[in-house]
């Protein structure tokens, strides 16, 4: 069996069908768990560190695999970006970004390890989904590292990962190229996949749903009501009278009406 055929040729498509129907699938049928389940009512500390931490690292590292794949080592010279100009800002931003990531959700975990309610409400699924997480994470930043610190390499991964990448979407798989690729971008991409297979079954679904309709959404609002005076006491006008328009109000047991009325009142 060639297994650079079935790793970089085969497994990607199952990877997206999975990753399509396992949306489909989960939007139809469990719409009311299309949730991160969240569990700020318990603890809100831990929270406000990591969940930032992890959002906006993850945010620069999507962004960064997305400009690192798609973008052709081609188009960033022909705009004079030399190999090495690039190099020095995709390993700065990725390494900081990634760091931020791999930090902020070690604070996850911890917090839901340490915090009982929160550990209680922790699924297998859920499990499941860190330690895979985790480890592409971690994967991302050996390669980083490797880069940096390991025996120079005349072939990176724009000349590898990325044109295989792009090959998927015109469905014609360059094998070879991603064949050429070191084995940290190897184990890196494997564990990648691995990580959108199950995306659809876990709490990172949420992530697929963007609130567009808060930006439509009309305003709400909020009226205070007043107290029920005493008793014996004089009404007062009622809170979610219109501002501005007469009121029916009570004085000494006696209905007073303004003089004026507006029409339609």
């Amino acid at each position: 069996m060639d297994w650079d055929v079935v790793l970089w040729g085969i497994l990607p498509y199952v990877m997206i069908a999975v990753l399509i129907g396992g949306l489909v699938w989960r939007y139809r049928y469990d719409q009311f768990g299309w949730t991160t389940r969240s569990s700020q009512l318990y603890e809100s500390r831990l929270l406000r560190i990591g969940s930032p931490l992890f959002h906006f690292g993850i945010l620069v590292v999507v962004i960064g695999h997305a400009i690192g794949l798609v973008i052709p080592k081609a188009w960033t010279e022909a705009v004079g970006v030399t190999e090495d100009m690039y190099h020095v800002v995709a390993l700065g931003l990725g390494s900081v970004a990634g760091i931020a990531t791999l930090a902020g959700v070690a604070i996850l975990i911890w917090r839901r390890r340490t915090t009982g309610p929160v550990f209680m409400a922790t699924t297998k699924n859920d499990k499941t989904m860190y330690v895979v997480l985790v480890a592409a994470i971690i994967a991302g930043l050996a390669t980083t590292l490797i880069s940096v610190f390991g025996p120079h390499q005349e072939v990176t991964y724009r000349d590898t990962v990325a044109p295989w990448f792009r090959s998927l979407f015109v469905f014609q798989p360059d094998i070879a190229a991603m064949a050429a690729a070191g084995i940290d971008f190897k184990i890196h991409t494997l564990i990648g996949m691995l990580l959108f297979i199950i995306w659809p079954f876990t709490r990172l679904v949420h992530a697929f749903t963007a609130p567009v309709h808060y930006l439509f959404r009309p305003y709400i609002v909020y009226r205070s009501r007043d107290s029920r005076p005493a008793p014996g006491a004089g009404a007062g006008r009622r809170g979610w009278a219109p501002v501005g328009t007469p009121d029916r109000t009570r004085d000494g047991g006696s209905v007073r009406t303004p003089d004026r009325i507006g029409k339609g009142n």
